[in-house]
Formats: structure tokens, C-alpha cells, sequence
């Protein structure tokens, strides 16, 4: 059965940046060897289970698997206008240092992640007394990704 639109597929795969560094895997040796483990301890690292079509993978990897069957294995490279768009810069948010505090509920710092009231995800990148910015663009925006598939089940 090839893989269509609608369909439940189950994969594993290891994500590549272009100069070969692993961004994700569901490899859990992968993750280990990648200090991918080290830094999402909490995470399962396990072949993922999706329905192709609903949205949870980026539009580049969903129409890659189009086509496949179970068994197969496939290198899918995405550009980024179908993966997390180009880099533009032009993410960065700026608030009043209390704004902050209220929304988020913790001080500033560099490097902190949080997520806006949308679901974006930003990382604070500047902490002064007047400003704090942060930065919602999606770290891989402007890279072309690289996916090294295993289709295990097609339904």
C-alpha cells in the first residue's frame, strides 16, 4: 500500500542540517551519539506515528512520503519555504522588562525560551534594563533539512 493523504504512516528518521549536523531523530543511539538525549532527557526518542495530510509534520517530509510503502527507505531533502520558511530577520519582539515578568512569570534572561499566547516559540536574545527582545523565528527558518526515512507501517 503506497502512502496517500489521510493515510496513518509509522517512520523513523534522523533530520540533517546541511552540513551534516543532526537537528532530530527518533533513533535513540542516534540522540545518544548526537547529545541529542543529553539535551531533551525527557523526550522518548521512538519511530513516530502520524496521519499524512493533518499538519504535524513540516509540508516538505509530508509530500516526500507520498508514494512510499511500508519497507521503504528514502532520503527526502527540504528547502526551507517547505520546511520552517527563509530566515528574514524580522521576528524579534521587543517588551518592557515588567511586561515581561507579568506575562511570562520570571525574569529575563538570555537564552530563555517561552512561548507566546499564538504558540510560537521565542528565545529571549537581548535583557536590558529598558528593553527585553525576543526572538520568534523558528531556529532552522532559512535551512534546507535532510531526512533519511524508514517507512515501517502504512494504514
Amino acid at each position: 500500500m503506497t502512502i496517500s493523504t489521510g493515510d496513518s504512516v509509522t517512520i523513523a528518521y534522523t533530520g540533517r542540517l546541511d552540513d551534516g549536523t543532526v537537528f532530530d531523530t527518533t533513533d535513540e543511539s542516534v540522540a545518544a551519539e548526537t547529545g541529542l538525549l543529553e539535551e531533551q532527557p525527557e523526550r522518548e526518542f521512538e519511530p513516530l506515528t502520524v496521519e499524512v495530510g493533518e499538519g504535524n509534520l513540516i509540508e516538505g517530509m509530508e509530500q516526500g512520503l507520498l508514494g512510499l510503502e511500508a519497507g521503504d527507505s528514502e532520503t527526502i531533502t527540504v528547502p526551507p519555504e517547505e520546511a520552517y520558511g527563509e530566515a528574514d530577520g524580522d521576528s524579534v519582539r521587543e517588551f518592557e522588562p515588567a511586561q515581561f515578568e507579568e506575562m511570562v512569570g520570571q525574569d529575563p534572561a538570555e537564552g530563555l525560551q517561552v512561548r507566546a499566547q499564538g504558540g510560537a516559540v521565542g528565545t529571549v536574545v537581548e535583557v536590558s534594563a529598558d528593553v527585553v527582545r525576543v526572538d520568534f523565528e523558528h531556529p532552522l527558518a532559512g535551512e534546507t533539512l535532510t531526512f533519511d526515512i524508514d517507512v515501517i507501517d502504512v494504514e
